[in-house]
């Protein structure tokens, strides 16, 4: 008997992100992470900001999902992301600089700095330095095919 899989539908403004199937989803939620399986009830939540992970085949693999809306039908998950980027996509020295760019604004005291701004701007970067050593974690070549000529990776802001 086969085991019943779910369809992961991960979209940004700029370009779909991964449409797979997977056995299981991790996603971060507003007021923390939630796990869904397959015939998962009906449901709608806002997303926080965090590593959105996926299995499937008995492997696991990760993404960040920041901002935006999930949605479960059955054994469908759209996440409608306002920034989303795989594991493998992510430049670590660039989310280090990002990184040192906000620290540098939140250590600042110029009432020109956007606290808020530079909070989210560290948020992202630390949450894509958490996501991208998770490649290196694991031999297997990422289950899904994406033509990038077609979706090119959007710029990290």
């Amino acid at each position: 008997m086969e085991q019943h899989k779910l369809t992961l539908e991960v979209v940004t403004p700029e370009h779909q992100v991964l449409h797979e199937q997977v056995d299981f989803v991790q996603l971060p939620g507003r007021d923390g992470y939630l796990g869904i399986l397959p015939g998962h009830a009906p449901l709608l939540t806002e997303l926080g900001a965090g590593i959105l992970s996926f299995e499937k085949d008995a492997v696991t693999y990760y993404a960040t999902a920041i901002g935006g809306f999930a949605e479960v039908l059955g054994d469908r998950i759209i996440i409608l992301a306002e920034r989303s980027e795989l594991a493998e996509e992510i430049d670590v020295g660039r989310a280090r600089a990002a990184e040192q760019r906000a620290l540098k604004r939140l250590e600042e005291k110029h009432e020109q700095v956007d606290f808020h701004r530079a909070q989210l701007a560290l948020q992202r970067a630390l949450i894509r330095m958490q996501v991208a050593p998770q490649v290196s974690s694991r031999s297997a070549t990422p289950p899904y095919e994406r033509n990038t000529a077609a979706h090119p990776p959007a710029a990290s802001k």
